[in-house]
């Protein structure tokens, strides 16, 4: 059982550094989207961008061949992202306070701009880059980055509507951040 216990404490403190908080100032930031083509319901406050759309806000910036986007009455904004036949949708994002930058890429995205939550959804993979070097990779099924919480949640199992896309497995690769030179 010590030995259990060793392990799961092992595995919990590498588990802990992959906790993610987005640059919290770009939730303030106007949303820009860019694409070939634009389809706005005035009445329904949805828009749909088509073509190489290309969202930014802030330090965000998500891609795909579709972002739908919505807007509720207290002005929160939503969307889909939906990636070209044969490829994914991408997300990337500072971190707060630091040159850290998380990135990920799914058949779909969906964001959440009131409980600031972005959800990789199928053939999932998250990815963080201490500068320019990639640290931490995740795969799974599901990957729900929650900046509120300050939590990076990661699902592994196999879609239910039969999809392929996931193992059923979550997979991490997790690099230990290295210790700040004593000085002499």
């Amino acid at each position: 059982m010590t030995s259990f216990a060793s392990f799961s404490l092992a595995l919990l403190m590498a588990v802990v550094p992959v906790a993610a908080s987005a640059e919290k100032a770009d939730r303030e930031k106007p949303t820009n989207i860019e694409a070939d083509n634009l389809v706005h319901d005035e009445l329904k406050q949805v828009s749909i961008f088509t073509g190489r759309a290309v969202l930014t806000r802030g330090t965000m910036v998500m891609r795909g061949a579709r972002i739908e986007m919505r807007e509720d009455a207290d002005g929160y904004q939503s969307g889909v992202i939906l990636p070209e036949p044969n490829k994914r949708a991408f997300f990337r994002q500072k971190r707060e306070g630091n040159d850290e930058f998380m990135e990920g890429e799914a058949l779909r995205i969906e964001f959440d701009g009131k409980n600031d939550r972005i959800k990789l959804i199928n053939s999932a993979e998250a990815r963080r880059y201490r500068g320019a070097v990639l640290t931490d990779q995740m795969t799974g099924n599901l990957i729900i980055y929650d900046n509120l919480a300050d939590v990076l949640s990661i699902d592994g199992q196999a879609a239910k509507d039969g999809s392929s896309g996931s193992s059923g497995r979550v997979k991490a690769v997790l690099v230990p951040r290295k210790k700040a030179l004593e000085p002499q």
